[in-house]
């Protein structure tokens, strides 16, 4: 079903790990494609941000003070600023 009333916020990249060139050059193509859609925020690979649904609750619940839980809630910032 096709919805022509949704409008693409921006594209998110997840599950990134700087040690892995595959990462980096994903990050790069989907960035030079993409420009502007692409969120500058992007969700690391992170043990706790797995373990998290394991245990039926959200990143920020589970551990506040993790990274996974510092990458969402930039994006949160990100999004409540661009629509600001």
């Amino acid at each position: 079903i096709h919805n022509q009333k949704l409008d693409i916020e921006g594209l998110l990249l997840t599950m990134y790990d700087s040690r892995l060139r595959l990462s980096n050059q994903v990050v790069e193509e989907v960035q030079k494609h993409f420009n502007d859609m692409v969120f500058q925020t992007i969700i690391q690979r992170n043990v706790r941000l797995s373990e998290a649904p394991s245990f039926g609750e959200s990143i920020i619940n589970y551990d506040a003070g993790s990274k996974g839980a510092n990458n969402y809630l930039s994006l949160a910032k990100e999004i409540i600023n661009k629509n600001s």
